[in-house]
């Protein structure tokens, strides 16, 4: 009987107001961002993504905040259980972020337009030489205080279980010289888990962990670079899984 009331809620309620906010809020952004990309970036992105979570009628706990500097630039790397996870660390992470995307985003219907107008970064790992653009084009759009925001998994969990995590965000992390921000999300897979598209409301956490430093490493020493990279990933692995609720470890 939940999983009717929820179908109905999402047929009549969810998904036509959805719509209409997310047509709106690509529309101000791209327009926005041609006069002011740092504030036209940030804020409708942040407002679509918390009336996203209201709309699913979802509790939000947030906690560690504090642990994050105004004006520092970060890599967040978080893990990524479900649909639900952009709206939660977009709408309540409170720090400019710049996504790391799929290529193939950049063709959803204004939305794509919006995250290119607003500066975020799709990934091009065709080549080594690509790989370097993404790089150089991420230094260049990390300014005044706005930070990188990745899924190192890549793709959704399938059980709500930490995956296997990919260098990429480590990498970029040596090469930019910043720290790496562990963030820990509870509860976005009883929400809206991969594969499917009914909305459960649901509680959902946001976990903000201490910044792991990725400076003092020379980046020529290719073995040096390679110790850090997986000293990096498993520092920010267990800060992620040591917080994870009981039935996601």
């Amino acid at each position: 009987m939940k999983r009717v009331l929820c179908f109905i809620y999402e047929l009549c309620v969810w998904f036509p107001v959805y719509l209409v906010v997310t047509i709106v809020a690509a529309v101000v952004a791209t327009i926005g961002c041609m006069f002011n990309q740092r504030i036209f970036s940030y804020y409708p992105g942040m407002l679509w993504s918390k009336i996203a979570c209201i709309l699913g009628l979802c509790p939000v706990k947030i906690t560690g905040r504090e642990k994050l500097s105004k004006h520092q630039s970060y890599i967040f790397v978080a893990n990524h259980q479900g649909a639900y996870d952009i709206f939660l660390m977009y709408g309540y992470l409170g720090h400019p972020i710049k996504w790391v995307m799929k290529q193939s985003l950049r063709n959803i219907p204004l939305v794509g337009k919006a995250c290119e107008a607003s500066g975020f970064i799709f990934v091009d790992s065709s080549s080594p030489q690509a790989a370097a653009r993404t790089i150089a084009l991420a230094e260049k759009r990390l300014k005044d205080g706005a930070s990188i925001a990745i899924f190192p998994e890549g793709s959704r969990s399938k059980t709500g279980k930490l995956g296997k995590f990919k260098k990429g965000a480590y990498q970029m992390a040596l090469d930019l010289h910043l720290p790496i921000v562990p963030v820990t999300i509870n509860g976005t897979f009883e929400v809206m888990p991969t594969g499917s598209f009914l909305l459960i409301p649901h509680r959902i956490e946001l976990i903000i962990h201490d910044p792991i430093p990725a400076t003092d490493v020379e980046i020529s020493d290719i073995r040096e670079v390679a110790s850090k990279i997986k000293e990096l990933t498993e520092l920010s692995r267990m800060a992620i899984e040591k917080d994870l609720w009981e039935k996601y470890r």
